[in-house]
């Protein structure tokens, strides 16, 4: 039996790409988060300002990235099979109800935070999606995916709001998204290894004790001594705020890695060469 096993990086999305994924789901983490936890209050407007800045910044990456960035307004038109389509659309909607608060209009926190989780979703299921590559199409991804964007996006709220000193209580999801995260990711990496390519097995080795200890026991350290309260409230704030910055940065070190790196296409497998000539019963 001839096999031919043809194993490659992926050799479209680069590190624009990523940095969609990147900011996109920081930035709606951080609306959804600040919309459902901390609505009506003076911390609420630099993180909402912030994380439509993000998903901004990340359509405009992915927009760079493109062959025909003139042709953009096409995305609109595949809405009933493209996921990328339906991120562009939750990204119309989410900065319709973003700045509309931001102006003053009297609707809550939910349609935003329901507009944010919606493009978080689709972005997960773009990469899901993509099912040549075994680490993308995993079942897993598209959760975890989503949950390193609420974590991301919650750290992020520590980060921009601890000079207002939030409620305590409000580090209980940071630590509960960081745990839950943690989880998943050892889980996903688990199902890879019966399946996923070597080369996308050494990428995520490579990288997984920087994404671990960035992005899960640090945060998780900080966070118990700020929410612990032994060190003063400004201290505390200080802590949560490193906190979530370490958990953030743990989200956008394990994007990174899955965009640019472990995005290994499975290769064709031949059990049999053809040979011209020879009936196909006697190849």
């Amino acid at each position: 039996m001839n096999t031919m096993h043809l194993q490659r990086l992926q050799p479209h999305w680069d590190w624009r790409a990523a940095g969609n994924f990147v900011c996109g789901g920081a930035g709606a983490g951080l609306l959804a988060f600040t919309a459902l936890c901390a609505p009506g209050t003076m911390a609420t407007a630099v993180p909402m300002v912030a994380g439509l800045a993000l998903v901004a910044l990340g359509l405009t990456l992915v927009w760079l990235e493109i062959g025909r960035p003139l042709r953009a307004l096409n995305v609109f038109v595949h809405l009933r099979r493209s996921w990328m389509s339906r991120e562009a659309l939750a990204a119309v909607v989410l900065y319709a109800l973003g700045l509309g608060l931001l102006a003053g209009l009297p609707w809550g926190g939910w349609p935003i935070a329901l507009a944010a989780l919606a493009f978080l979703y689709c972005q997960a299921r773009i990469v899901g999606a993509s099912i040549a590559i075994p680490a993308w199409r995993e079942p897993l991804t598209v959760p975890l995916m989503v949950l390193t964007g609420l974590a991301e996006g919650t750290g992020l709220f520590w980060l921009l709001a601890a000079w207002q000193q939030p409620p305590l209580v409000l580090a209980a999801p940071l630590v509960a998204l960081v745990v839950l995260r943690w989880a998943l990711w050892s889980a996903w990496r688990a199902r890879l290894r019966r399946h996923a390519p070597a080369l996308a097995l050494r990428a995520l080795a490579a990288n997984a004790h920087a994404i671990q200890w960035v992005g899960g026991v640090l945060p998780l350290a900080l966070a118990a001594l700020g929410a612990s309260g032994i060190a003063g409230a400004a201290a505390s704030a200080v802590l949560l705020a490193a906190a979530g910055a370490a958990a953030a940065a743990g989200g956008a070190l394990f994007k990174h890695c899955l965009i640019t790196r472990a995005a290994i296409q499975h290769g064709i497998s031949l059990p049999r060469m053809p040979v011209r000539g020879v009936p196909r019963s006697a190849a």
